[in-house]
């Protein structure tokens, strides 16, 4: 692709490192930022320069924060019996978002994949393992909430290999057919899962 302008260009190149953006999307947010008034690019500017600068990560969780402890962790409202096991931050977002859960959240930064050449060790994987072992232990459930993947999978059962012997309920959200689906275009294994998970009707 030709540009008119090299500063055009790096712009675009490093846009185009986001993800989920291809050049031409990372182009057309350049040339809009271009148009648009120098204040609102420095804005953006500043956001993103106070984002890298400032932002933490729970001490207790490990999900984005603005403070040592997130305020999910240090609300005493919640359900600190009830652990939800994470992939990454975006996953508490997203449980938040549903208002159904009340309890607290580990983030693991990741999932096991030796194909990505991640492993246990760099995942939060040790934190957890304090955490529920502690003295003043308050979990009593921990909930895997992992991507229903052959990765997410694999995490899920090396973490109740690590779990099982703790007394804990350890349970999985569940995997099934989407509101509003058909079943004629769910895939096998999610269709199977479905069946084998059925609940009663209520």
């Amino acid at each position: 692709m030709e540009y008119p302008s090299k500063l055009v260009e790096e712009a675009v190149n490093e846009v185009a490192k986001l993800p989920g953006i291809g050049k031409k999307t990372a182009l057309r947010l350049v040339l809009h930022l271009v148009k648009e008034k120098e204040e609102k690019t420095t804005s953006l500017t500043e956001a993103l320069n106070k984002l890298r600068a400032q932002i933490k990560f729970c001490k207790t969780c490990h999900t984005i924060s603005d403070t040592e402890e997130c305020t999910i962790c240090s609300n005493p409202r919640r359900d600190h019996s009830l652990l939800c096991i994470v992939e990454e931050s975006n996953d508490v977002m997203a449980i938040e978002n549903t208002s159904q859960y009340t309890g607290v959240y580990h983030v693991l930064g990741g999932i096991i994949s030796p194909i990505q050449g991640v492993g246990p060790a760099e995942l939060n994987i040790g934190s957890l393992l304090k955490r529920v072992n502690g003295g003043t232990n308050e979990v009593k459930e921990i909930i895997l909430a992992l991507s229903p993947t052959l990765e997410g999978d694999t995490t899920a059962f090396y973490l109740h290999r690590k779990l099982k012997d703790l007394p804990l309920k350890i349970t999985s959200i569940a995997r099934g057919i989407p509101v509003g689906g058909d079943l004629e275009y769910a895939d096998e294994i999610t269709l199977g899962r479905s069946i084998t998970a059925r609940v009663l009707f209520s």
